[in-house]
C-alpha cells in the first residue's frame, strides 16, 4: 500500500510531536521534546543549562524539506547550513549510517565567513536502493543539530 507525500504530511502534523508545525528549517526550537533534554523541561543546575543552551552551539539555520519524492534516473540534492563557533562540521547519515562521497554521490562543503558552513548531498542518477531516511548532523564543542530527510522514489512514464 503507498501513501502519497500530502497524506504522509497531514499524518505527521496529526500524530508527530509537533515540530513540523513550527517549521523544521527556521532554526532550532526550545521544544522539551528535543534530544537531551529532561522530561520536565529543566536541567538539573544551572552550569547545565549554560552548556547546553550555549549561543555558540552549532545550530541548523537552513535545510531541505522533509519529505521528498523522487524519479528514478534524475538527481536527488539536499542543502543543510549551519552556525556556530567555531564554525560546526557537517555530517551526512543514511538510514543511521555515515554516507561518503562516491561514484553516483557527491558531497560538496562552503565555508561562509568565520563561523557559517553550507554542505550539499548530490545522488545523480538516482536508483530505487536510494529511497530512505538521511539525515545532517552539525556539531561542534558546544551541541549537535540533525535535520531528518525522508525519500521515495515515484517512476516516471513518457
Amino acid at each position: 500500500m503507498r501513501f502519497n507525500g500530502l497524506f504522509l504530511l497531514v499524518l505527521f502534523l496529526i500524530v508527530g510531536d509537533g515540530e513540523a508545525r513550527r517549521g523544521r528549517g527556521r532554526g532550532r526550537t526550545k521544544s522539551k521534546f528535543q534530544i537531551g533534554l529532561p522530561i520536565t523541561g529543566k536541567y538539573r543546575d544551572p552550569e547545565s543549562d549554560q552548556y547546553y543552551n550555549n549561543q555558540n552551539g552549532a545550530k541548523i539555520i537552513l535545510a531541505s524539506h522533509f519529505d521528498y519524492e523522487y524519479v528514478l534516473g534524475h538527481k536527488i540534492a539536499f542543502l543543510c547550513v549551519a552556525r556556530g563557533n567555531p564554525r560546526p562540521h557537517i555530517t551526512w547519515y543514511k538510514d543511521g549510517s555515515e554516507i561518503f562521497s562516491h561514484l553516483y554521490l557527491n558531497i560538496h562543503e562552503w565555508r561562509i565567513g568565520t563561523d557559517k558552513v553550507k554542505s550539499k548531498l548530490e545522488i545523480d542518477p538516482a536508483t530505487q536502493m536510494d529511497a530512505g531516511l538521511y539525515e545532517c548532523t552539525a556539531d561542534n564543542m558546544y551541541s549537535i543539530d540533525r535535520r531528518s530527510f525522508k525519500t521515495d522514489f515515484s517512476i516516471a512514464f513518457d
